[in-house]
């Protein structure tokens, strides 16, 4: 049996060592996105009224206001808490991170003031924000450099479930009493705590960081300088990506679909996302990162554009399966090409503001789309996200010598000579 796991492990494409702390990343973001989820997408929307003593007018708009909070909280700080991860650590930061959380969990479960609740959130949300940062940092540092881009896919895909199943569970438990769910959110907020003993107290790459403040600076230039064509990408891609996620109940039956039909599409996206992943990702991870992108994005475009043409029923499947097509061509192709051009030495800060740029578009993608429906009818959200995933392969096409072009890490090239693919790391 232990040689079976021995050989397991070998065959992972981790470098020796490092799958335990990633499974107790993998585990920790789990825990962390099964109460954040849960709480403001199921929970609180149906008991503030009761949590406030308020009217369900009043009650609406304190539990979209909880989450608001949350989000700008986690989107302000995701900047500072990856520039905390780099200089403190990844260990020390985690935990403050997961303690701050939990002191804004237990101030809201005993509050009925609404000022209290929306503090609490706003807590809540800045405790959150370097767990995202953190662990695509640590998966990026512990993965061979030829499955980086679906490694990353990977480690995010396996929260989603998680996210699903807080909302059913929480979203039920509306009726039992308020100690009972806050105290399963808090143990489940604890055990992510504990989780975050597991990490490694820096990353590799801290190591290596320049000491001299002129290496310092030349770090950051180096890092700016790698950032700096990702930007409009990570901001037109999730702006685009949550263009249509809050719409979906309000449009399917324009498009001739029941409900189980929706459901049916959905699926089918899916299915054809997850079983193309191992092949899209392996051209992603083969150092033509780029072109998945673009790819992916030219399927976005033609798929979104046929659906917005508002064709026959039986035409939205193939559309669908198109759309699950460029999923999975984005999403290994983003992680991999994030991963090659971010500095090793800076990669936590890095992450920390591509992904504050990313919340920015996914925050934003719902309005756009409410606006491109209130002004072009059924077809506009979907023309618009036409519009929007051509230009961003436009981009990945016309930007390509930026794209392509390797950032040179000092941090690295100080250190000693670079590892082959799969060596172990200090």
């Amino acid at each position: 049996m232990t040689g079976g796991a021995a050989g397991l492990r070998g065959r992972l494409p981790l470098h020796p060592g490092t799958l335990r702390r990633v499974l107790a990343g993998v585990l920790l973001l789990s825990c962390a996105e099964f109460v954040r989820s849960g709480l403001y997408a199921g929970y609180l929307p149906q008991v503030v009224g009761d949590l406030l003593g308020l009217p369900k007018a009043d009650a609406v708009v304190f539990s979209g206001s909880a989450f608001t909070a949350h989000f700008i909280a986690d989107t302000a700080m995701r900047g500072p808490a990856g520039a905390a991860l780099l200089r403190f650590g990844l260990r020390p930061v985690v935990l403050a991170g997961a303690a701050l959380s939990l002191l804004g969990l237990f101030l809201m479960s005993v509050t009925h003031t609404g000022w209290v609740l929306l503090l609490a959130a706003a807590l809540h949300g800045a405790g959150f924000s370097p767990l995202w940062p953190a662990v695509m940092s640590l998966t990026t540092a512990s993965a061979h450099s030829t499955h980086q881009g679906r490694v990353l896919t990977t480690v995010s895909m396996s929260v989603m479930p998680f996210i699903g199943l807080s909302v059913l569970t929480l979203g039920a438990l509306a009726d039992a009493p308020r100690s009972a769910v806050f105290g399963l959110c808090l143990g489940v907020l604890a055990a992510s705590l504990a989780l975050g003993l597991l990490l490694p107290q820096r990353l590799p790459a801290a190591t290596a960081a320049p000491a001299t403040p002129q290496g310092r600076r030349q770090g950051v230039r180096v890092a700016a300088q790698a950032l700096a064509p990702l930007i409009p990408a990570a901001f037109l891609q999730t702006l685009t990506m949550a263009l249509l996620g809050q719409l979906l109940f309000t449009l399917y039956k324009d498009l001739g679909l029941t409900y189980w039909g929706m459901v049916a599409l959905l699926g089918l996206g899916g299915a054809v996302a997850f079983g193309s992943m191992p092949q899209t990702g392996k051209l992603a991870d083969l150092g033509r990162a780029r072109l998945a992108v673009t790819l992916g994005f030219a399927c976005l475009a033609a798929a979104l554009g046929g659906i917005g043409l508002r064709p026959a029923v039986w035409a939205l499947y193939p559309l669908a399966a198109l759309l699950g097509l460029g999923y999975a061509f984005i999403a290994p192709g983003w992680a991999a090409l994030v991963a090659q051009r971010l500095p090793e030495a800076q990669r936590p800060a890095a992450w920390g503001t591509l992904m504050t740029v990313e919340n920015l578009g996914t925050s934003l993608g719902p309005l756009l789309g409410a606006f491109a429906y209130r002004t072009l009818g059924v077809p506009g959200p979907f023309v618009t996200g036409a519009a929007l995933s051509l230009l961003a392969a436009l981009g990945y096409v016309v930007f390509r010598r930026l794209l392509d072009t390797p950032v040179g890490d000092p941090a690295n090239t100080e250190a000693a000579p670079a590892s082959p693919p799969g060596a172990p790391r200090p």
